[in-house]
């Protein structure tokens, strides 16, 4: 395995960040997380905006995106493989130990691990904990996860693969890792940005191929909707067969079939929408 660190490729025993690193201190960084098909990445593009963008909402110094690219060349040239999993962490690098940053400049890591294709359906948890809308880091991809791994582990205790939280106003928001959407009589509804929730990639992409309405959306949504399905760069658009005890017969329905299959082949056709 060979990752990109500050300039250049190392191999995964010489790779090293500091321990001082503000990313590791405090969770003072950002990042992006790509699927690559046959070593290439798919939106790289809206990847990169949105790592600026986020970049910009944590005050962190504007991201070098020539050498982002540069670095995901490199990776996925360097680890051949057929599926991947193209990981971009850029932290605020070198700092004291405390919430200040430090002046040394930023910290880039790229690397790369193989996936396999991920089931066509799959299980969800509803979790009592929210998503801030109005929070410092609404809307912002950063490396402070840790509530989405409590969440997570709790899913995984009971049988399912993500965790949906509401919003501190009670409206369905998002998933540890994915964006939501759900089928009400006949018509397909996702939540919009306000409601705190991450700007997917996968979500705009959808949103865009299928017409779906961002609808504000009450959490109890979930026990009526018709369908629903999950959207995320590893999960592509993905149905739901079960959430916490209420199955959805039949999932993928047609709604969320014909999802799938639009994202398929839009995503075929072209590797940076």
């Amino acid at each position: 395995m060979r990752i990109w660190v500050n300039g250049g490729l190392e191999t995964a025993e010489s790779a090293r960040v500091s321990v001082l690193d503000h990313g590791m201190t405090v969770g003072d960084g950002i990042f992006e997380t790509l699927k690559t098909v046959q070593g290439r990445p798919f939106a790289l593009s809206r990847h990169l905006d949105r790592l600026a963008r986020s970049a910009r909402g944590l005050g962190l110094p504007e991201p070098d995106l020539d050498e982002v690219r540069r670095a995901c060349t490199a990776v996925l040239d360097a680890n051949p493989m057929e599926l991947g999993r193209l990981r971009v962490t850029y932290t605020g690098g070198l700092a004291p130990l405390s919430s200040d940053r430090g002046d040394q400049g930023p910290t880039l890591v790229v690397a790369v691990g193989e996936r396999n294709r991920r089931p066509d359906t799959t299980a969800v948890i509803t979790v009592p904990w929210t998503r801030n809308e109005r929070g410092a880091l609404a809307g912002l991809k950063t490396t402070s996860y840790a509530e989405n791994v409590v969440a997570l582990a709790r899913a995984h205790e009971r049988g399912a693969s993500e965790a949906l939280f509401a919003n501190t106003v009670g409206q369905l928001c998002e998933g540890t890792g994915s964006n939501v959407f759900v089928v009400l009589d006949g018509e397909l509804h996702t939540p919009p940005l306000a409601s705190g929730c991450l700007a997917g990639i996968t979500r705009a992409l959808a949103v865009e191929w299928t017409g779906a309405r961002e609808t504000e959306l009450p959490l109890d949504v979930l026990e009526r909707a018709d369908e629903i399905f999950l959207t995320s760069s590893l999960r592509d658009v993905q149905a739901v067969h079960r959430v916490d005890g209420r199955e959805l017969r039949g999932a993928p329905g047609p709604v969320t079939s014909k999802a799938m299959r639009v994202f398929d082949e839009r995503s075929a056709a072209d590797l940076d929408p």
